[in-house]
């Protein structure tokens, strides 16, 4: 599978089963990065799935590359991460340069102890292959190529879908209607929804150029450098010894001229020096925008991905948050179908993503404005604050070649149990949790990888247990419907007195006390999406029901 061409891969039509009329729990429509994912986290949760797409391929040309750090642990948990990692191209470090001199490096993981690097750069044809073929293993999934929607009808608890094959036409039913279906979703029309926010006047052309190089891997961005006058030019790596390069070109550039290789050649010679050897992969000219759709959420068709919101590519902020989509929907869905959850946990999915969408918007309209500015005072500041750069640290955090991509924080949400006690070095409530290198069982391991897509609760004893009792009550959360599981993170020393009846792991190196800002006792309640939905200094058992009636959106009960 490792010299797989996925871009050469096409996919067979296969005639609907005979039992079609029956209602589906969940049609997805597309068959990208964020649709395979969805599905994927579904099936593994026990849910049929049906997903559709109207092609026959996966993507071709590298597309989106850069995959963070966060993406990579959610596909950790549905066993792609390992693949996509030891593809990719891993990167920490990032270079910014102004005319012909270096003004600042950046490290994106400045500090040990985590499994996975900041970024992957890996094209998206590998990224939808790997993807693909989990998904195409999976009994629970039924995948559906030349199968495109055409039609939407709702009703109050289910969705009609019509879709249109090379046999004609047919319906789907189904509970929920999730479309995944890119930035020109056609779903999105057929209900009468539009994305609302700003077009950029520019234009950039996106170079795949296959060669060998001994840059290191990392993120390189000019601002007016003297082979490229007056633009910027972004450089990144990629597998099998391809290289990505972003030339701004201006709104004025004809897309039809730009990319005849007669024209992109010589602005990657000028880059790249007259004697080096390279080949042309793959060219693409692209405009953005970065616009929403207002709600997420309508009735029971549900947008994800491009589909709900676009941006600009400049900080990895579109695919990245496309997959923590798929992440945050996945668990709510699932509580939803099996009854154990009311409908409108589904409104937390829109309410907490499109915080994330207009957070990922503000961030990569800023980095586009200071890339691309509109006014000469615009560029006198831009090039005022990279001047000063390369001396000045208040100067550099002014440079935005790209805010790149990190998780949002759903400080807001509603299902997260309000702070009794006071943090001072701990992540957000409502943040994601934080990873950290473990043992268990005497071997090496990372603390994400014990939270395997259910609500867990972490004890912390730093010198201490808890009393029996405690934990007992604690662990018998994971025999109520929601089923907690009981995880103790112990310190090292403490494995010899930790109970046999409970589940627990050896913080070595003291990692996970110190970043959850833990003491003896301390007690946090991890969302099926590891973000945290609750947290104490002292376990609870009652405190923890009630957090956990109000994570799976509930009505919040007062603890007593």
């Amino acid at each position: 599978m490792a010299h797989m061409d996925y871009q050469a891969l096409e996919f067979d039509y296969a005639p609907p089963p005979r039992d079609e009329g029956k209602r589906h729990s969940v049609v997805v429509v597309g068959a990208g990065p964020v649709g395979l994912t969805l599905a994927l986290d579904l099936a593994r949760r026990g849910m049929a799935v049906v997903v559709i797409d109207d092609d026959y391929r996966l993507s071709t040309g590298s597309r989106a590359i850069c995959f963070a750090k966060r993406t990579l642990d959610i596909w950790d948990r549905l066993d792609v991460g390992e693949r996509m990692v030891s593809k990719g191209i891993s990167w920490n470090v990032g270079r910014v340069y102004f005319k012909d001199e270096e003004v600042w490096r950046f490290d994106l993981l400045p500090e040990q102890g985590h499994r996975r690097p900041a970024f992957i750069n890996l094209q998206q044809y590998y990224c939808e292959g790997y993807l693909y073929e989990q998904v195409a293993a999976h009994a629970n999934i039924d995948l559906r190529w030349k199968t495109k929607a055409v039609a939407v009808d709702q009703h109050a608890d289910h969705v009609v879908l019509t879709v249109e094959t090379p046999d004609g036409r047919y319906t789907l039913d189904t509970d929920w209607l999730i479309a995944c279906d890119g930035a020109r979703s056609p779903t999105r029309k057929m209900i009468g929804e539009e994305s609302h926010g700003r077009i950029f006047r520019d234009r950039f052309l996106i170079a795949d150029v296959r060669m060998q190089a001994n840059f290191p891997t990392e993120r390189w961005f000019w601002f007016d450098p003297p082979f490229h006058p007056n633009q910027s030019v972004l450089l990144h790596s990629q597998p099998d010894n391809v290289w990505r390069i972003d030339f701004q070109l201006g709104w004025d550039a004809d897309p039809v001229e730009e990319v005849k290789p007669e024209n992109v050649m010589p602005r990657i010679q000028a880059l790249l020096g007259q004697d080096t050897q390279f080949e042309l992969e793959w060219v693409s000219i692209y405009t953005f925008a970065c616009e929403r759709i207002d709600k997420f959420r309508h009735g029971r068709v549900v947008f994800a991905g491009d589909a709900a919101h676009r941006v600009s590519p400049f900080g990895a902020r579109g695919a990245n948050s496309g997959v923590q989509d798929a992440d945050n929907l996945a668990w709510k869905l699932d509580l939803v179908s099996r009854g154990l959850a009311p409908e409108t946990l589904i409104d937390s999915y829109a309410q907490e993503r499109e915080l994330a969408a207009d957070e990922n918007i503000l961030n990569s309209s800023r980095s586009t404005d200071f890339i691309t500015p509109k006014s000469e005072i615009s560029r006198l500041f831009r090039d005022t604050v990279l001047k000063l750069a390369k001396e000045h640290e208040f100067a550099r955090r002014l440079v935005n070649s790209g805010r790149l991509s990190i998780p949002t924080s759903y400080v807001s949400s509603t299902l997260n149990t309000p702070d009794e006690d006071a943090y001072t070095n701990a992540p957000p409530l409502g943040g994601v949790a934080p990873d950290g290198p473990i043992t268990v069982d005497g071997q090496a391991g990372w603390w994400l990888s014990q939270l395997q897509g259910g609500f867990v609760v972490a004890v912390f004893c730093v010198s201490q247990l808890p009393p029996a009792e405690v934990l007992d009550e604690l662990a018998g959360l994971q025999d109520e419907p929601l089923g907690a599981q009981l995880v103790l993170v112990l310190a090292p020393g403490l494995q010899a007195r930790a109970p046999k009846n409970h589940r627990w792991v050896v913080d070595h190196q003291m990692t996970l006390a110190r970043r959850y800002d833990a003491l003896d006792g301390a007690c946090y309640l991890i969302r099926p999406d590891q973000h945290i939905a609750a947290r104490w200094r002292q376990a609870d058992a009652s405190r923890v029901r009630a957090a956990l009636q109000r994570a799976s959106g509930q009505p919040p009960r007062t603890a007593p």
